[in-house]
């Protein structure tokens, strides 16, 4: 087996950019369509031929522009080293997707050893895109067809909030029927009642939220390694902390915690209280 090289990241993060460009052109195509295919996986989850495609389209450019590199799919499983290991979400958020609803996107990540060191979070329904690479800042862009002539526009730099206390804090959770599967629905009912408001944004969305400073906690149980690694580089490159619910460091541990840094000590403590 080969073994994989090392290149910059700052490349990396372009191939990811360019990754997303390919995802998009598909994704954007299939939204909405009237003969878009659904079936369902073993999981009871819906697939599309828009999540498969956009996959494929992935690996295939990486099978030529990194074929040293692994990669982790959710469509398509695992393959290669896991040195260095692209990790893939063709698409976020499938149930909305097929239901017309616009806040899913193509996820995109570059693990190194094990821990994310780019993430590309792409939603062309939203018109909006997201990346990090560990060192270099977190950053989004609009790419709204609408507005074709900001489409030259210099990115803007994320910053997590300043919020220092629960009692001003925003918060999105997910859904009510995650934490009550994973035994943590009285955590979250106390963590509600100390906080100033909650919400349930979807899938990547809260992530990027807290990204950029609009709400500052966010988390979820349920998670695989494709829905997690994207968003901590850029969570942790905008200031922010991400973590397990239970406070383990990676995508690795079927939950995601996401706060400004500020308020994630205090929030793993009401989430697990001793």
């Amino acid at each position: 087996m080969t073994e994989p090289r090392n290149y910059a990241l700052s490349d990396d993060l372009q191939l990811a950019l360019a990754l997303a460009d390919a995802a998009d052109a598909i994704s954007r195509a299939r939204f909405t369509a009237l003969d878009l295919v659904v079936t369902t996986k073993p999981d009871r989850t819906p697939v599309t031929d828009a999540d498969q495609a956009v996959e494929s389209a992935i690996r295939g450019l990486l099978a030529e522009k990194r074929p040293e590199d692994g990669i982790l799919g959710e469509e398509f499983g695992t393959a290669g080293s896991t040195t260095r290991q692209w990790i893939i979400d063709p698409i976020d958020g499938t149930a909305g997707f097929l239901r017309g609803i616009p806040i899913w996107a193509t996820l995109i990540s570059l693990a190194i050893d094990g821990v994310p060191v780019l993430g590309v979070v792409s939603a062309p329904a939203l018109g909006k895109r997201w990346w990090a690479a560990l060192g270099s800042g977190a950053w989004s862009s609009n790419t709204s067809t609408v507005r074709a002539s900001q489409a030259d526009a210099a990115p803007t730099r994320l910053r997590v909030s300043g919020i220092e206390t629960l009692a001003e804090a925003s918060i999105s959770y997910g859904s009510l029927q995650q934490w009550d599967a994973a035994g943590h629905l009285d955590e979250l009912i106390t963590l509600s009642r100390q906080v100033w408001r909650t919400r349930a944004y979807g899938d990547m969305w809260s992530y990027m939220l807290l990204a950029e400073g609009h709400l500052d906690v966010a988390g979820e149980f349920d998670l695989q390694p494709y829905d997690m690694a994207a968003l901590a580089p850029i969570v942790q490159e905008a200031g922010g902390t991400f973590t397990s619910v239970d406070g383990q460091s990676g995508p690795w541990h079927g939950s995601a915690l996401a706060t400004n840094g500020l308020l994630h000590a205090v929030t793993l403590a009401v989430l697990n209280p001793a």
